[in-house]
């Protein structure tokens, strides 16, 4: 009995027996079946949960931030792409919408100069307005080809509806064109008169554009001989007579014809073709003789 109680008053002999006894026992706890988690166990677990919760959630919101952050500046840079993308959009449009443009207004006159060209020997240039100007003295306009480009007074200059007017001034790079509105038989510094006819009546019928009525809008084809067939919306074209201006330009539709003033000619007001609008562009007329 003594040695027990020596034995026992060895204090690091009786926590090691202690703490081999409470293994053994928790090791036996431990690997009995069992329904349901011990109370140190489920105050170790909730702990350890609860710790990691406090440290966790901290740290994920930490770590969105960063990421929502860097997700701002990716968006940021992918915004100024867009817009970038966008404004490259609108202006290869704008150039795309122009370009469609004049090349459907380009086509439209080599189909139409095409069709003058199997019917006449005359060559055409396209030329570009530079500046328009309507004054009731001085109805002119200026295109961009000159005397470098072969250009000469009184060359025909047409649109691809009809006669627009000729050229009265030339310069190394530009030319003036007088409109037929500036013809009047009174001012000795008008155009030319124009010797006309009507399509499918050129053997028969024959007179004189000299004036455009500003009121009317409508040009006087007169000197029409007795007994011509000229009728109410014939289309009358240049006759080529004279050879100032090419025969075969149209110049317009017949609205009525009246007996002259004496009753030995007639007289026919013509609509012309061309609407003398805002043009932005024209051709003009060149002729062999014109261009030797």
């Amino acid at each position: 009995m003594l040695k027990l109680f020596k034995l026992l008053s060895n204090k690091r002999l009786f926590i090691l027996l202690f703490t081999l006894v409470l293994f053994i026992v928790v090791m036996g706890f431990s690997l009995g079946t069992r329904k349901a988690l011990s109370w140190p166990e489920n105050f170790l677990r909730d702990t350890t949960g609860f710790v990691q919760s406090v440290f966790y959630k901290p740290a994920g919101y930490v770590a969105g931030l960063f990421e929502d952050i860097g997700n701002l500046h990716d968006l940021a840079k992918e915004n100024e792409s867009l817009k970038i993308t966008v404004a490259q959009y609108t202006r290869d449009k704008a150039t795309y919408n122009f370009i469609q443009a004049e090349n459907e207004q380009l086509k439209k006159q080599l189909e139409f100069t095409k069709a003058q060209k199997e019917k006449y020997d005359y060559e055409y240039h396209i030329a570009q307005v530079v500046s328009l100007t309507t004054e009731p003295s001085n109805s002119s306009l200026v295109i961009d080809l000159g005397s470098k480009d072969g250009v000469k007074t009184n060359m025909s200059v047409i649109s691809v509806e009809g006669l627009v007017g000729v050229i009265s001034e030339v310069s190394n790079f530009t030319s003036t064109v007088k409109l037929m509105t500036m013809m009047d038989s009174n001012d000795p510094n008008s155009q030319p008169a124009i010797a006309a006819t009507a399509i499918g009546k050129e053997n028969s019928t024959f007179g004189m554009i000299q004036s455009y009525n500003q009121e009317t809008k409508r040009l006087q084809m007169d000197k029409i001989p007795p007994g011509d067939p000229i009728a109410v919306g014939d289309t009358i074209v240049s006759s080529g007579i004279g050879g100032l201006y090419p025969r075969g330009l149209i110049i317009g539709t017949v609205d009525s014809v009246a007996v002259g003033e004496f009753g030995l000619t007639s007289t026919a007001i013509i609509k012309p073709k061309a609407e003398f609008e805002d043009w932005k562009q024209l051709i003009v007329v060149y002729t062999e003789e014109r261009t030797e």
